[in-house]
């Protein structure tokens, strides 16, 4: 019943990370969105790792945090670059980017 609860819970936040990623149109929204979708399958993972009784949830826990703590660094350095160049975190005016 517990494992039930968590997955529907992992879902829920990645529906709503799903639903703000593709809403959203600030960059800074838009890796927010990101994190909660790394979030719900982290959750994902412990509950079912917490089901079988087997460490593998936990140890994918681990890798989706490096992988997020990774994305973070670089999306924010990118993130940084575009609002110094063009002066915005608009979503659409950074596609009309040329080079």
């Amino acid at each position: 019943m517990l494992t039930t609860h968590a997955l529907i819970l992992a879902m829920i936040l990645f529906c709503t990370g799903l639903v703000g990623l593709l809403v959203r149109r600030n960059i800074l929204y838009m890796l927010l969105s990101i994190e909660v979708m790394l979030n719900a399958a982290s959750l994902a993972f412990i509950a079912a790792g917490s089901r079988w009784a087997q460490p593998d949830g936990q140890v994918m826990f681990m890798f989706i945090l490096t992988l997020a703590a990774a994305e973070v660094s670089v999306a924010l350095g990118i993130v940084l670059q575009i609002s110094y160049r063009f002066n915005t975190l608009d979503a659409d005016a950074i596609s009309e980017m040329k080079g």
